[in-house]
């Protein structure tokens, strides 16, 4: 196998596969005795993402692996494919996340502590149902509250690689600040029908002063 097939076989599998993929199962597409060394397929991704210059798409890694996306700055013309109305998510919600991003494993309690209100069962839920977050563990104190950190589909969403893509703050407790920093643009996906609410939720998110969720939250 030349390295020109290896390219073109990484292509259609980044374009069949609908999630990312890792350089160790874009091996495994391999019979053993023909298998590529990891240097090979990063040789051959690094060849994938210059054919990528000047065209609408791009080859990105996140931290489930490598996938194509359109390119941001073409988000205003390729949202328009899809007609459903952009998710709004809450102030509340996003600064949850973020404290959740950024000061994590911590607990409900602590949350509620740094935002100086009640969290809303709605809005922990949320983020669980869309596996940006997940319970690690439990505090070893009266009552052993859940300890919430997020996840490798957070990551992927919101196009990071690792927790160190995300800016530095000097004061986590600024929550204005932590907010602004979570990297809200997300990436449109080229991947077809499968992605078409995911990338219709990326067009404009907004937060909204008052929503439901946050019944519990009256600031």
């Amino acid at each position: 196998m030349g390295d020109h097939d290896l390219v073109e076989i990484i292509e259609g599998a980044l374009l069949a596969a609908g999630e990312p993929l890792s350089k160790k199962q874009l091996a495994q597409l391999f019979d053993e005795l023909d298998r590529p060394s990891t240097s090979d397929i990063t040789a051959a991704l690094a060849e994938v993402a210059e054919r990528c210059d000047g065209r609408g798409f791009e080859l990105a890694e996140v931290a489930s692996g490598f996938r194509f996306q359109v390119r941001q700055n073409l988000s205003p013309w390729v949202s328009k494919l899809w007609v459903e109305r952009p998710v709004r998510y809450s102030r509340a919600l996003l600064e949850t996340l973020s404290l959740i991003a950024y000061r994590q494993p911590i607990t409900r309690g602590e949350i509620e502590d740094i935002r100086g209100v009640a969290v809303s069962s709605n809005i922990m839920k949320s983020l669980l149902e869309r596996e940006w977050v997940k319970v690690v563990g439990h505090r070893d104190v009266p009552g052993k509250p859940a300890m919430y950190a997020t996840t490798r589909e957070f990551l992927d969403y919101f196009n990071l690689k690792s927790l160190d893509q995300l800016p530095p703050l000097a004061d986590v407790k600024d929550l204005e600040t932590m907010t602004s920093a979570l990297p809200l643009e997300e990436f449109h996906d080229s991947r077809g029908e499968e992605n078409e609410p995911q990338v219709a939720e990326s067009q404009g998110i907004a937060v909204d002063s008052v929503q439901d969720e946050e019944a519990v939250d009256s600031e």
